[in-house]
C-alpha cells in the first residue's frame, strides 16, 4: 500500500477517534484508571416517578450507546496500533494484504473479504 493511501487512512480514523470521544464525552467521563474505558453518568431529573422512571430509561439507553461506542473507539485504536507498528492492512487470517478499497470503507478491518466471508458463516 502506497503512503498516500496510508496517510489518508490515518487520518480518517484520527479523525473518527476524535469524534467517538467527543460522543462519549458529551453523556460519560473517561475512567481515570483505565483511559480507554467510560462511564455513563446518572442524569438527574427529579424526585417524583415519573422522572425516577424517566432517570432509568435514559440512563439505559446512555449504557446502550455508551458500549457500542467505546467497542468502535476500541477498533479505532487498534487500527492505529497497526498502522503505527506496520501490521495495518495485512488479514489477521491469512496473512494476504486487505484490499484497498475495502480499507477506504471500513478502514479498521481486519480481514479480507474471502476470509470474512469464510469465518463468518
Amino acid at each position: 500500500m502506497d503512503k498516500n493511501t496510508l496517510k489518508t487512512l490515518e487520518e480518517m480514523l484520527t479523525t473518527e477517534k476524535a469524534k467517538l470521544e467527543e460522543e462519549l464525552g458529551r453523556f460519560a467521563k473517561r475512567n481515570p484508571n483505565n483511559q480507554e474505558d467510560f462511564n455513563a453518568d446518572f442524569p438527574q431529573l427529579g424526585e417524583k416517578e415519573d422522572e425516577n422512571a424517566s432517570e432509568v430509561a435514559e440512563y439505559s439507553k446512555d449504557l446502550t450507546l455508551e458500549r457500542t461506542l467505546e467497542s468502535s473507539l476500541r477498533d479505532v485504536n487498534k487500527a492505529l496500533e497497526r498502522l503505527s507498528d506496520g501490521t495495518y492492512g495485512t488479514c489477521k487470517y491469512c496473512g494476504k494484504p486487505i484490499d484497498e478499497k475495502r480499507l477506504m470503507a471500513r478502514a479498521t478491518s481486519t480481514s479480507c473479504i474471502d476470509c470474512k466471508k469464510l469465518f463468518t458463516e
